[in-house]
């Protein structure tokens, strides 16, 4: 089974915002001396989204084979439950940038919200060079080398239209969330989804 994902994740809950943003200030005074522009406490903070140390998954979108696109929403802890089911019948796991984000993501979080993996795919081998059974489509578009190409990027160099036309980008996620437009943050996930299982097509010549 084929399961195409993607996922929207929100900077640390407010109940560890100072634990977070502490670690984010060590960080930055470590390399300050480095080229890297200072930033303020409050992009520290919008930035926990992008990591699993602190940071939350607000939904998962995924779907199976040719399925239908679904999206896992509600509470994070039911959301792995919720996913971890889904993805006990996986062979190949499909998104772009899932290596080094969405699966390492899920993966902290799970252990974090101590929602264990199912059996078969608890030490999921995330061997690099290699596209079973994790297919990344950044990885594979660049042949494993350092490059890196957004999906908003691919989709256009393959002449599809990108998730992103008309609607929301993952910048955009968090003050959607803040004005509670729920549901325009799931219909962007989804697209994502649909656009990696466009794309996986392309580069595996199923289309």
């Amino acid at each position: 089974m084929n399961l195409f994902f993607d996922i929207e994740t929100i900077p640390a809950d407010e109940k560890i915002k100072e634990v977070a943003l502490a670690q984010a200030l060590s960080k930055q005074n470590k390399y300050q001396n480095s080229k890297k522009v200072t930033k303020s406490k409050e992009t520290l903070y919008h930035n926990t989204a992008i990591s699993g140390d602190f940071g939350q998954i607000f939904c998962i979108g995924y779907a199976i084979d040719n399925q239908n696109v679904e999206i896992i929403k509600g509470q994070e802890a039911d959301i792995l439950k919720t996913w971890w089911q889904v993805a006990d019948r996986a062979d190949l796991f499909i998104g772009h940038n899932i290596m080094d984000f969405d699966l390492r993501f899920i993966f902290k979080r799970s252990i974090i919200n101590k929602i264990k993996p199912t059996a078969r795919h608890l030490n999921l081998s995330f061997a690099r060079y290699r596209n079973v059974p994790i297919y990344d489509t950044m990885r594979e578009w660049e042949k494993w080398s350092q490059s890196y190409i957004s999906l908003d990027t691919l989709a256009k160099a393959l002449g599809l239209e990108s998730s992103k036309d008309g609607g929301i980008d993952g910048s955009q996620v968090y003050d959607y969330y803040l004005k509670k437009k729920y549901e325009a943050i799931y219909e962007y996930c989804a697209r994502d989804v649909e656009l990696t299982r466009k794309i996986y097509k392309r580069m595996v010549f199923e289309v």
